[in-house]
């Protein structure tokens, strides 16, 4: 149904950046409010981002709010991450995932349907 492949992520020094990407295929890529996840080695996968369906609403969560930013081009069927300023802590593998269950941006893991393969960010101190 709807497939989603990120890229851009990669090793980077501390307070560099990056721009990761997803891109969609399959189903209207404008009818999903989309998400950024990440999960690092040994730990529980957490919210970083996401965007409502038009793009013009967004939530970010504390631990990088002020440094990343999500967006998206609906005319391209692609979800964007801008990471700034990295940290060490913020080595992880990034998933992008789209939901049709929700009208809002949305924290939770559980109201996507569909998820990436990942891309892998680290962050060298």
């Amino acid at each position: 149904q709807v497939q989603l492949v990120e890229s851009g992520g990669g090793l980077v020094q501390a307070g560099g950046s990056l721009r990761l990407s997803c891109a969609a295929s399959g189903g209207t890529f404008s009818m999903y409010v989309m998400g950024w996840f990440r999960q690092a080695p040994g730990k529980e996968r957490e919210f970083v981002a996401s965007i409502s369906r038009s793009g013009r609403g967004t939530a970010h969560a504390d631990s990088v709010k002020g440094r990343f930013t999500i967006s998206r081009n609906n005319a391209r069927s692609t979800l964007y991450l801008q990471v700034n300023s990295l940290k060490p802590e913020d080595t992880a593998v990034y998933y992008c995932a789209a939901s049709k269950k929700v009208a809002d941006p949305a924290a939770e893991d559980a109201v996507y349907d569909y998820w990436g393969q990942g891309t892998q960010v680290a962050v060298s101190s």
